[in-house]
């Protein structure tokens, strides 16, 4: 990104020995908290769910926040309620490997068994039908009148994982799993016989956000919020998924920058942390959270601070021109490497209710699978985004990037 021209000239003394004071042990103790077994994933809902937001209340006590609540409701929650049994012939296929179950699966807890077939080829009648490579799923129902199931490629991640979602389409009329791309090219070679379920529910569930307020603004003043969703696509069944880098990280860094900046942020600037629910099934809690706030906050939102390549990824919406300026400047002070990319997060909903909002994202292994440990949690990403979001906001404290916010809200 480009530098930023017409910025005033900030004395960095005390910024800097702020930036010296970010821990890496603390933060990646935070994340390996949060990815504990006790905790369950953090899907939206869940028992452990509520237990990590308990956690991050005293959290956000100790940093010297007052904490408090905000429940919404989260309606058709996908759920695996147990582990899906299904065998090629003889052969067992692992589930989150081999197969998982499609969001637009229809629920279905007993087996079936059906010799497999291709979509728009075969006759559907009590067949398992592959779905070639480039059929969408609406076509594939065109050709599966009284068929089994549908079965439809997928690739998987470094580590051999299929992706969990939470958000996307309906359930639809047919029990459909997905099947890893290779296995899935040697059953259209191969054919034979599928005998498998699709235990998959939808519940509506109350999601919960956490906000802690730790400084009022002066009047006239900058007002700041750092964001970050600490919900994750949750335990399946014999599958731990623990949602270290999507978004544990993510939390980890604003804890951080809270901590150290509560008592030291200069220019009578306000600050809050929003600690938000609900993010994997399509930002439900940061969509919550924009239409109840009030004021002219600037918004920072961090999401995927996990593994650094070459820059940390920034989009900007709302009226965030001032932000986005301050958070060159502070990309130049930290040494961070800014570049303009989709971070596709909770941010984009407050933009979208006219907010000053800026996503920061620094990219994650294994994501939304069981390889996203804490041990793939770079502590030097985490170092730097946090440097980089700790510059952006005392930097913005002292300069006038909420104006344009403030403008738009009046």
């Amino acid at each position: 990104m480009s530098a930023a021209a017409g910025l005033p000239v900030v004395p960095t003394g005390d910024l800097d020995a702020l930036l010296a004071a970010v821990s890496a042990e603390r933060m990646s103790a935070a994340v390996a908290r949060l990815a504990s077994d006790e905790f369950t994933g953090r899907r939206v809902g869940t028992a452990g769910g509520n237990a990590a937001r308990t956690w991050l209340t005293r959290q956000l006590t100790d940093i010297g926040a007052t904490p408090t609540t905000d429940p919404f409701t989260v309606p058709a929650v996908p759920d695996v309620y147990r582990a899906p049994t299904v065998h090629w012939g003889q052969t067992p296929l692992a589930f989150g490997r081999d197969v998982a179950i499609h969001l637009a699966s229809a629920d279905m807890p007993a087996p079936r068994a059906g010799e497999l077939g291709v979509a728009g080829v075969d006759d559907p009648v009590d067949r398992w039908l592959l779905v070639p490579s480039g059929m969408s799923l609406f076509d594939a129902y065109g050709h599966a009148y009284r068929a089994a199931g549908l079965l439809l490629p997928r690739g998987v991640d470094a580590d051999g994982w299929q992706y969990t979602m939470l958000a996307g389409p309906n359930p639809g009329p047919l029990p459909i799993l997905t099947v890893e791309t290779a296995l899935h090219r040697r059953m259209l070679d191969e054919g034979g016989t599928l005998t498998a379920d699709a235990p998959i529910r939808r519940t509506d569930v109350i999601g919960t956000n956490l906000h802690g307020r730790i400084r009022s603004p002066e009047p006239g003043r900058t007002d700041l919020l750092l964001a970050a969703h600490y919900d994750g696509v949750g335990d399946h069944p014999r599958l731990r998924q623990p949602a270290a880098a999507d978004n544990a990280s993510g939390v980890a860094v604003v804890c951080e920058v809270a901590r150290l900046l509560a008592p030291a942020l200069p220019g009578g600037a306000g600050l809050s942390v929003a600690l938000l629910d609900g993010e994997e099934t399509g930002a439900l809690g940061s969509a919550h959270h924009a239409a109840r706030l009030t004021g002219s906050p600037l918004v920072v939102n961090v999401d995927g601070a996990g593994h650094l390549h070459d820059a940390a990824a920034v989009e900007a919406g709302g009226p965030a021109h001032g932000l986005l300026a301050v958070l060159d400047q502070a990309g130049r002070h930290t040494g961070v490497p800014l570049a303009a990319g989709p971070v596709a997060s909770d941010n984009r909903r407050y933009a979208a209710a006219g907010f000053a909002a800026i996503g920061i994202g620094a990219g994650m292994v294994g994501y939304h699978s069981p390889a996203d440990v804490p041990a793939h949690v770079q502590p030097e990403a985490l170092t730097a985004i946090a440097r980089l979001v700790l510059a952006t906001v005392w930097l913005a404290s002292t300069t006038a990037a909420g104006a344009s916010n403030a403008d738009a809200h009046r």
